[in-house]
């Protein structure tokens, strides 16, 4: 026993701010960036918190598959930093859709929605749940050093959201992680407790582009070969791949590591940037709403984000097809 998805939903704040905006603030252009990155545009919070548009997404997969809040089992949100340390982003979702299952949040960077995914599955093993809501909502924009051309450019806000239930679907998943916080951090509140020895934390994203790219490249063509082996396929099987969406460079690299055919690999980091765990979840549920995945499909999903953690699945897609 494993899990269908049942159900997906995302949602973003309205405001959203094209590489010429950006240039008008930093020191950089379109050009630039669209070259280095595949970005075009992403999507800022502004008078949205990250709980709106989670919770929205939420609502929208709930209203997909067909349930009530009240049918939940679980809640599990991914995400880097939540409204408040505490509570969690999760309850807070919780309350504002109206369930009242367990709740809680998990922290595994840009792979935060395969680790979701791993989680789920215990559950279900387990016979503990019949329905679980994963939501991947992040507010990178709040993360970041916006003097810092380098990385202020790549990430974008937003949340997306599937809805599990009992099923067969997940054929195949592997998370990993290999403890290392220098190419990628984000320091913490310090606080003002007088017996500090340590200075104030900036609270910005640092990162290591070079050391970063390396290991996604490396992580998303191991990660994905070795899922589907363990699915008992062949690369040529897969029908789509929905890989996170941090930079086309990484994408089209690992692409030449794989022998899947390029037209299946989906993209939207060129409205989207790097949404971080919500990357994965925003693209799945965009494929669902076009009508682009049929009862049948095969996906291949793989992450990779700070920590360093990585992560792929294979799942057979079970809902029925869009009219």
């Amino acid at each position: 026993m494993s899990f269908n998805i049942i159900g997906t939903g995302s949602a973003w704040p309205r405001c959203s701010k094209s590489n010429e905006e950006l240039s008008q603030i930093i020191d950089t252009s379109d050009e630039w960036i669209s070259t280095r990155t595949g970005i075009k545009s992403r999507h800022v919070s502004t008078g949205e918190t990250i709980t709106d548009f989670a919770t929205e997404a939420a609502r929208r997969a709930l209203e997909d598959a067909g349930i009530e809040p009240g049918e939940l089992d679980l809640i599990i949100c991914a995400t880097a930093r939540g409204e408040y340390i505490t509570p969690s982003l999760a309850c807070l979702v919780q309350k504002r859709i109206g369930a009242h299952c367990p709740a809680f949040d998990l922290n595994a960077a840009c792979t935060g929605f395969l680790y979701a995914l791993d989680v789920s599955l215990c559950y279900f093993e387990t016979d503990r749940a019949k329905k679980i809501l994963i939501v991947a909502a992040e507010a990178m924009s709040k993360l970041l050093d916006w003097t810092d051309r380098a990385t202020c450019v790549l990430f974008g806000d937003g949340a997306g959201a599937a809805v599990l239930s009992e099923g067969d679907g997940l054929l195949s998943i592997k998370i990993r992680a290999s403890g290392n916080e220098e190419p990628l951090h984000i320091e913490n509140t310090e606080g003002n407790c007088p017996f500090s020895e340590r200075g104030a934390a900036t609270q910005f994203l640092k990162m290591n582009g070079k050391d970063v790219y390396k290991f996604a490249v490396s992580s998303m063509c191991t990660d994905l070969q070795e899922v589907i082996r363990g699915a008992g396929l062949t690369q040529d099987d897969i029908d789509f791949v929905v890989p996170h969406q941090a930079n086309m460079r990484i994408i089209e690299t690992a692409k030449k590591g794989l022998s899947i055919a390029p037209e299946k690999y989906r993209y939207n980091i060129d409205r989207f940037g790097n949404t971080s765990s919500a990357s994965v979840p925003i693209l799945l549920d965009e494929l669902n709403q076009a009508g682009e995945l049929k009862k049948g499909n095969l996906l291949a999903l793989a992450a990779f984000g700070g920590g360093l953690t990585s992560g792929a699945c294979v799942l057979r897609w079970t809902k029925e097809d869009r009219l």
